[in-house]
């Protein structure tokens, strides 16, 4: 199975997952190292193109459905999961505060999006540049239901599509996955995010790396889309 998303599921380290767009509406609890635990139908949602997921302090689940390959999609959408089954579904809609045409013109397609996570009641989507040049863009919404305007807070260059995202548990580090690198952002109060400080992870040996999360501070799990997982620590500083 090709995992195109992680969050952290419980304190043993466990993760939920799912398959890229287009597969059945299925969740996965799976350990890290890749035994499925339990699987769950979330018909009658549709996976239009599911790409990643994210987890609050309250352990509700987010589903990010805002693949955007072509940029015109015009139904992006966030799936928050709650309750002791899972089985509340609440629906976050979105647009990009700065999209005017769907699609853009082919050298503005900025508005693909495979990464996000959650920090204090916002989510934090990052997109996959189909455009010109290899900026990556960084929005935020507000992680409650309703319809939202996703506001562009920064861009940075980076020379590979970004294909997940998480932060650490502590709130310190956040890592983006590239194709065969983790890029590593040092958090810093009253910064920017792009202004903090950075490091890069090579990960020689994953292919196209498509999923991601901590289990912990210092250590995350990366699949790719053979669906092998590999664990990787974050270098001390």
């Amino acid at each position: 199975m090709e995992s195109s998303g992680f969050a952290l599921a419980d304190a043993q380290g466990d993760l939920w997952t799912h398959g890229d767009g287009g597969s059945t509406a299925l969740l996965y609890k799976i350990t890290h190292q890749g035994d499925v635990l339990q699987t769950m139908n979330l018909a009658p949602l549709v996976n239009i193109d599911w790409e990643d997921l994210a987890r609050d302090d309250e352990g509700r689940l987010y589903i990010g459905d805002f693949g955007n390959n072509q940029n015109k999609r015009r139904n992006l959408c966030i799936y928050r999961l709650s309750g002791p089954s899972m089985r509340q579904v609440d629906t976050i809609r979105f647009r990009y505060s700065d999209q005017r045409r769907f699609p853009p013109r082919k050298a503005a397609r900025n508005f693909d999006c495979e990464a996000f996570f959650y920090r204090q009641d916002s989510l934090y989507l990052f997109t996959k540049n189909r455009g010109k040049g290899h900026y990556v863009k960084m929005y935020a919404l507000p992680a409650r239901p309703g319809y939202h305007v996703a506001t562009l807070l920064d861009s940075i260059r980076i020379n590979t599509w970004i294909t997940a995202a998480d932060i650490s548990p502590d709130g310190r580090t956040v890592a983006l996955l590239g194709y065969g690198h983790v890029y590593l952002l040092e958090r810093q109060p009253g910064h920017r995010l792009f202004d903090s400080p950075k490091s890069c992870l090579p990960l020689a040996t994953t292919g196209q790396a498509e999923a991601l999360a901590f289990i912990n501070n210092t250590d995350f799990v990366v699949s790719n889309e053979k669906g092998r997982i590999y664990l990787a620590k974050k270098k001390a500083r």
